[in-house]
């Protein structure tokens, strides 16, 4: 599968998902679904009832093989299984739930997917979707900027693992980490630690001088891996240390200029420490 993962808001719920893109079908975290439309204070369990219900006195006999599990991001960071849903099983399930957010929550479902068709048509949509979420949640033009031009970046070096023997997702995730360890000297878990962050994406919360040594430690990693060619793990997990320590080289003289530390615990958060906010980024 090609994958593209996203967390989407229902009502301050979070719902995972999961876009599978040969098929262009969206998966959603059922639990998650079960959580927003009951309120409970165990979905799993009201899930394993429901589940045993629609099978077994409701009729709904392919259940289980409409069931996909695949690894999420729990809260604790970690990767689980989890039984997914496309949009059809969804709302045949969402029919057993007895909530006033059915109907809003079936509405929302289909706003979902005529986004997503919508951003295969014209990707530029998607961007300015990101850009409004942003700007709505206190970002500045300045660190909106930067966050876009890295994730350019990005994709740029991820594009380039792809088409160099990195195929599996947690191959991505020690690439990454091996990077942000280079040049900020901590891992991307305890960075996020830093920041008080569990689920939240790190460079989400990261300052503009965090954004840019990500993106410089990225593009002079990608440029290695380009000129010495490199492929697969070993090869591309040396490009990635030549191309972090770049960028530690240029964040140690910039802090030795400063005075100030690049890596800090300021985040976006709401209600958070305001010694721990980042300062100035939303003004």
């Amino acid at each position: 599968m090609n994958k593209e993962t996203a967390l989407a808001v229902f009502e301050n719920y979070k719902i995972r998902r999961f876009y599978d893109e040969p098929k262009e079908v969206w998966f959603f975290s059922v639990i998650d679904v079960v959580a927003a439309l009951t309120d409970s204070s165990n979905p799993r369990r009201y899930w394993s009832d429901l589940k045993s219900q629609l099978h077994d006195k409701e009729g709904f006999s392919e259940l289980y093989g409409k069931i996909v599990q695949l690894k999420l991001e729990s809260s604790d960071g970690k990767k689980y299984e989890t039984d997914c849903a496309n949009t059809e099983t969804l709302l045949r399930i969402i029919q057993s739930i007895p909530s006033p957010k059915a109907e809003p929550f079936k509405r929302w479902l289909a706003k979902v997917g005529y986004e997503r068709i919508q951003d295969m048509s014209d990707p530029a949509r998607s961007l300015d979707r990101a850009r409004e979420y942003w700007k709505k949640h206190g970002r500045s033009e300045k660190w909106i900027q930067q966050r876009m031009m890295g994730q350019e970046t990005r994709n740029k070096l991820t594009d380039y693992w792809k088409d160099h023997e990195i195929k599996e997702e947690k191959e991505y995730a020690i690439l990454t980490n091996i990077i942000h360890q280079e040049w900020s000297e901590v891992s991307v878990k305890e960075h996020k630690a830093i920041k008080g962050l569990k689920t939240q994406n790190l460079r989400d919360h990261m300052s503009e001088a965090e954004l840019i040594f990500t993106a410089l430690a990225e593009l002079s990693t990608r440029q290695i891996a380009e000129t010495d060619s490199a492929t697969g793990m070993d090869e591309n997990a040396e490009a990635g240390k030549k191309g972090g320590r770049i960028a530690k080289k240029a964040r140690l003289e910039l802090e030795q200029k400063t005075g100030r530390r690049v890596v800090t615990g300021e985040n976006f958060l709401p209600g958070s420490d305001p010694k721990k906010r980042l300062r100035g980024e939303s003004k």
